[in-house]
């Protein structure tokens, strides 16, 4: 099947437009069959790929990529579309480090227009791209189109507050021709809720009795439902749908995971994201290992028991964020609001207003959607809520878009916010039972995406609610190294290397990272170096002990060693650390280099050796 595509990027929608109807059945079966074999092979999203198969081969016989524009929201579902565009080749290499992304990439074809991995933001591209080429002269109010813009969105995506505000301005110059195409396949991991899925619901079962649709009220035209698998059917409603010339909504109703059935009969997310598979047993190859989500989820049930007031918020990522099990205990006291980060921090907001104590768990890159709310509607008030920021710092094969790497550096700068990092599971139980007893500000509790299979790290003395972790017996204090949450098993790994070499280390884990406590800063005062290592850009932790220092007149060095201003693309997590010194020997080298910066100045005498 691979072979029968292969060509040149340019040439390769157009032959799909040129392929026969009796064909296309087959094409759709081989690329389906190509798409198991080498996503279990490599792991990545399938599910959602599995369900736009026939949608994607029928938008590339409608509009011509890349001269007409095709949008993916979210992305995750674009795999077909690099197959039909040259890239089915590259497929082996998927999500590694090099490789094929998992998501649009700009970088790899003319026909990714966006990188976009985040929900519901395709409408507003397209309504931008749409004005753009209309005062550049390539579309007309009047007469025939030359360009087109395809946004593709599932009822998901639509869950999402960008979306209609995406939508509201389409409506304002309805004229414009964007092709709207509604992916309905009912689901995001799980089924999709709200208001919207419910209308959705109603246009598939009984469209002609429906009236007229949402999409209709709002001044844009409306074509479907159409059968999602049906390329006949799509072929004729996205020809209908270009020659209205004006924004219309085309309602295609799909099955995510079709046809695999270990997908069909995963009701839990349809086999949405996987890692490496046996294809003929649905199976992951290995057992997998504990992760820090799953621990939390444990730990948040277990608590739940003990604080009625406790509820727990998810956008649209139940199962992903690790609230199954407390859904299942407090089914009344989970509140999923669809794929609306805003609105999950906002209503938690509301919530805490009237006495409870919501703990909203969200990836640490989609926090970045609702830091408004964070500050202003939450922050402001000091209000009593959580914020669960699973897969923070390096998250290994979603690349640029997925990396936790900007939640220290935001939210340091939230008055009030505490922010706890925990470095291994049993940290993480005591740091959940402190957050949810705070009253009076709002806290964050940071971890990764990786295996919570590590030793647990004992404390060899505790100050101020901070841990000891290391302390050289006998040798001047040299050195001072902050590791934030998971940051120390390298930290202690860097001082037996260094006190190796005989220089002597310390290492402290803040456990409650932010606000920086004075007693960091007294520490900070008695050794002649420190190094603050954390798994975030800069403008975290290490800028907020540096600025603490400097507001209490302490003059020892601040050197911070964390992940670079920049977008970093995918790879393994332990490659991706190791490449920016995130590892014991990677620190230890940076505090030699450091100190070799320091050997032409005076070491200033330290205070003495116990504190």
């Amino acid at each position: 099947m691979s072979g029968q595509v292969a060509g040149d990027e340019a040439g390769l929608p157009m032959r799909v437009r040129d392929l026969p109807p009796a064909e296309l059945a087959a094409l759709a079966a081989g690329i389906r069959a190509f798409l198991v074999e080498k996503v279990c092979a490599t792991g990545g999203h399938l599910g959602a790929n599995l369900g736009v198969v026939e949608l994607t081969i029928a938008v590339h016989r409608a509009f011509d990529s890349p001269s007409d524009v095709i949008l993916f929201d979210t992305g995750h579902q674009s795999y077909v579309h690099k197959f039909l565009t040259g890239r089915a080749g590259q497929f082996g290499t998927l999500r590694q480090p090099g490789g094929l992304s998992g998501y649009p990439s700009r970088a790899e074809s003319p026909h990714d227009w966006v990188e976009n991995s985040h929900a519901s933001t395709s409408l507003a591209y397209a309504d931008g791209m749409a004005r753009a080429f209309s005062l550049s002269g390539t579309l007309t109010a009047r007469g025939p189109a030359r360009r087109h813009v395809a946004a593709i969105i599932g009822d998901g995506a639509l869950t999402g507050g960008l979306a209609w505000e995406g939508l509201n301005n389409l409506a304002a110059s309805p004229e414009r021709p964007v092709i709207v195409i509604l992916n309905d396949n009912g689901r995001s991991y799980q089924p999709t809720i709200g208001g919207v899925a419910r209308h959705l619901a109603r246009l598939r079962c009984d469209p002609p009795q429906a009236g007229p649709t949402l999409f209709e009220q709002l001044g844009l035209a409306y074509i479907g439902p159409v059968d999602g698998h049906d390329i006949a059917a799509l072929d004729d409603a996205l020809a209908r749908a270009k020659s209205l010339n004006r924004t219309v909504v085309v309602h295609a109703v799909t099955e995510k995971g079709r046809g695999w059935h270990h997908a069909e009969a995963d009701d839990a997310d349809r086999m949405h994201s996987v890692g490496i598979l046996d294809a003929a047993a649905g199976r992951p190859t290995q057992p997998g290992k504990e992760s820090w989500t799953a621990v939390f989820g444990e730990y948040l049930a277990d608590i739940g028991a003990r604080h009625p007031e406790v509820v727990a918020v998810t956008a649209a990522m139940l199962h992903p964020v690790g609230l199954t099990r407390f859904a299942e205990r407090f089914p009344g006291r989970v509140f999923d609001v669809g794929i609306a980060e805003q609105e999950a921090v906002c209503s938690a907001a509301g919530m805490a207003m009237a006495g409870l104590h919501p703990v909203v768990a969200v990836y640490a890159t989609f926090l970045n959607r609702a830091f408004d709310q964070v500050l202003m509607d939450v922050a402001l008030h000091q209000l009593p809520v959580t914020f669960v920021l699973d897969r923070a710092g390096i998250t290994g094969p979603d690349g640029a878009s997925h990396h936790g790497a900007w939640d220290l550096a935001l939210l340091s700068v939230v008055p009030g916010m505490r922010v706890a990092a925990p470095r291994d599971p049993a940290r993480l139980r005591e740091l959940l039972e402190e957050a949810v007893v705070v009253a009076d500000a709002p806290t964050a509790i940071r971890f990764p995406k990786s295996p919570a299979d590590g030793p647990d790290i004992p404390a060899i003395a505790r100050m101020d609610g901070m841990d000891i972790l290391h302390r050289g017996a006998g040798r001047p204090l040299d050195v001072l190294i902050v590791a934030a949450g998971v940051m120390a098993v390298p930290a202690v790994q860097a001082a037996r290397l260094l006190e190796a070499a005989g220089t002597g280390v310390t290492v402290i884990d803040p456990r409650w990272l932010l606000p920086v406590h004075p007693t960091l800063v007294h520490l900070v005062a008695r050794h002649r170096l420190a190094v603050v290592i954390e798994d975030g850009c800069p403008g975290g932790l290490g800028d907020a002990v540096t600025r603490a220092c400097a507001e209490a007149g302490v003059s020892t060095p601040v050197r911070g060693l964390a992940l670079p201003t920049a977008f970093i693309q995918h790879g393994p997590r332990d490659q991706l650390l190791a490449d920016y010194q995130l590892t014991g020997p990677g620190c230890a080298q940076a505090v030699l280099d450091a100190l070799g910066d320091l050997a032409a100045q005076p070491a200033a005498s330290p205070a003495g050796s116990q504190w």
